[in-house]
């Protein structure tokens, strides 16, 4: 099978470095070859080592959750990505956000700006599902309980002291909807208590969405 139809094929996934080489055996200097995919538009370098089809191969691109999920791993979708995905806060979302255990970082890539927040293990393991976004696309999306909590965890100097602050910030900063909290497994969210940072500030908002 010619390469441009291999690549068409694997459309809806991003491609490691390795798994290109693979498709290339045939080539004795298969590095050049991907560069020159690249030039021709049959290939889109996302970050070193990561690719997905170019616009030259007409085949459309992989969702961009499940790129992030590629770009640095172990992660998962969350913060105000995953609330804005669920319709929980009404803001547009430009920027992809992710957790993960690595360090924290940034990524400028040719599908928008992909960023990392370090949280550690075992609450990173927390509150995680496998999404299906297409009939051939998964991504690992933070619930909505557990990307609240984690918006909580990684803004910087938000503390929540008492259930009338949980409450101004669900309802006042962060808009959202007092029928969407009702439905929010706050026993799952207890269950993170012991292991998660700022869990004071947990804890209000844990009473705040029961006494609703």
């Amino acid at each position: 099978m010619e390469i441009s139809q291999i690549i068409r094929s694997y459309a809806a996934q991003p491609l490691t470095h390795q798994v290109l080489l693979s498709f290339l055996k045939k080539y004795r200097r298969p590095n050049d070859k991907v560069h020159e995919l690249i030039r021709q538009g049959k290939l889109e370098a996302i970050k070193k080592g990561l690719y997905i089809a170019g616009p030259a191969i007409g085949a459309g691109k992989p969702e961009p959750f499940l790129v992030a999920n590629h770009i640095l791993g172990p992660s998962y979708i969350s913060s105000d990505t995953a609330l804005s995905y669920y319709e929980l806060i009404p803001e547009r979302v430009y920027e992809i956000s992710s957790m993960t255990i690595k360090a924290s970082r940034s990524f400028e890539t040719p599908m928008g700006l992909f960023s990392y927040t370090r949280l550690p293990l075992p609450y990173y393991s927390f509150g995680i599902r496998r999404t299906k976004l297409s009939d051939e696309q998964y991504a690992l999306i933070a619930s909505p309980e557990k990307a609240l909590v984690d918006k909580i965890v990684t803004t910087s100097g938000r503390l929540l002291r008492s259930i009338q602050s949980a409450k101004s910030y669900l309802l006042e900063d962060l808009r959202m909807d007092e029928d969407n909290l009702k439905e929010f497994d706050t026993k799952a969210m207890a269950g993170w208590l012991p292991d998660a940072p700022k869990k004071n500030s947990l804890l209000m908002i844990i009473k705040m969405i029961e006494s609703l």
